[in-house]
């Protein structure tokens, strides 16, 4: 007879989680908010900019007009006022529009590249680390260990160079870069996905060879069941808790932008406007980034939490 998992225990969870969300937001913003203002300099600073010098005048009229000239606790009690409003103000280097504006243009492409990104390092970092762990210590354990370990260990902008050189310019099959179709969209998730891909296979080789010589897989085999049903479906089932585990704060980092990947393939996603941001310290940008990128991590940590009772029904909440 078989376990089942009442629903009233996990919406409570999941409630009590969410509601959690809030203190943790407001703790995130007001230690981002007294870091950025204890950095030296200012977003008036034309260095940071890259602004013509401005005259006394003219920066004490910028500061009035962003309500920099109000002690630190009045302006962060007005930036949350406004962000429950979903109002991140104006942006400081991108003065023609508004926060909000930038996230939702750029949002959504971060997002899908990360998703598809991610997608295929589970599918990829699974099936190495399944075959590293059914044929240990032969051919396929060291051609996935060696693929899993190149792609730990390169970084991702080297990559993306490699990618461009190999397959735009010696066998072009795909462009440089761009956004605009399928095919530009090719490089940049592979490049993104082979880090998170070793990183699953490396974790789901270990699992699944703690798995595999688990007493109810041996008895499994001793019942006279063959071994792919051992393998996927009593073994990898199990083996695959640990690498849940992994997933929430990987897909967070690689959902909300991913700086070199989309300067070098020029993907017009959120990692670009953060990284400006902090050069041009615009603190309604970065504040609303780091909120965004909390907000997302606690909701993927909650969906992998839920999870670990949809693959194991002894757990309870």
């Amino acid at each position: 007879m078989g376990y089942c998992i009442p629903r009233r225990p996990v919406l409570t969870y999941a409630i009590r989680r969410i509601l959690w969300l809030v203190p943790t937001l407001l703790a995130m913003a007001l230690v981002t908010f007294l870091v950025m203002h204890a950095t030296p300099g200012s977003p008036l600073d034309p260095v940071a900019e890259g602004a013509n010098p401005l005259s006394p005048e003219a920066q004490r009229n910028l500061a009035e007009r962003y309500g920099l000239d109000k002690p630190l606790h009045e302006q962060f009690l007005i930036f949350v006022g406004k962000a429950v409003r979903g109002d991140f103000g104006t942006s400081f280097v991108y003065r023609s529009r508004t926060v909000r504006e930038i996230l939702a243009e750029t949002f959504p492409v971060s997002l899908l590249l990360g998703t598809m990104a991610l997608a295929l390092a589970i599918a990829g970092g699974l099936m190495l680390g399944i075959l590293a762990a059914v044929y240990q210590n032969r051919a396929w354990d060291y051609v996935s260990v060696s693929l899993a370990t190149f792609g730990v260990a390169v970084p991702n902008f080297v990559l993306a160079v490699f990618a461009i050189i190999m397959f735009s310019f010696v066998v072009p099959l795909f462009p440089t870069g761009g956004w605009d179709s399928p095919r530009t969209w090719v490089l940049p998730t592979v490049t993104l996905a082979l880090g998170p891909l070793g990183i699953i296979a490396r974790f789901t080789r270990a699992s699944m060879l703690e798995v595999i010589r688990a007493d109810y897989t041996l008895t499994a085999r001793a019942k006279g069941l063959s071994e792919g049903p051992v393998i996927f479906k009593h073994a990898l089932k199990n083996a695959f808790i640990p690498v849940v585990t992994l997933l929430g704060p990987m897909f967070a980092a690689v959902g909300t932008g991913s700086f070199f990947v989309e300067a070098i393939f020029r993907v017009p996603g959120m990692g670009r406007f953060f990284v400006l941001s902090m050069t041009g310290r615009d603190y309604p940008m970065i504040m609303a980034v780091v909120l965004a990128y909390g907000a997302f991590l606690a909701v993927m940590n909650l969906v992998v939490d839920l999870l670990y009772g949809a693959l194991d029904p002894r757990i309870r909440y």
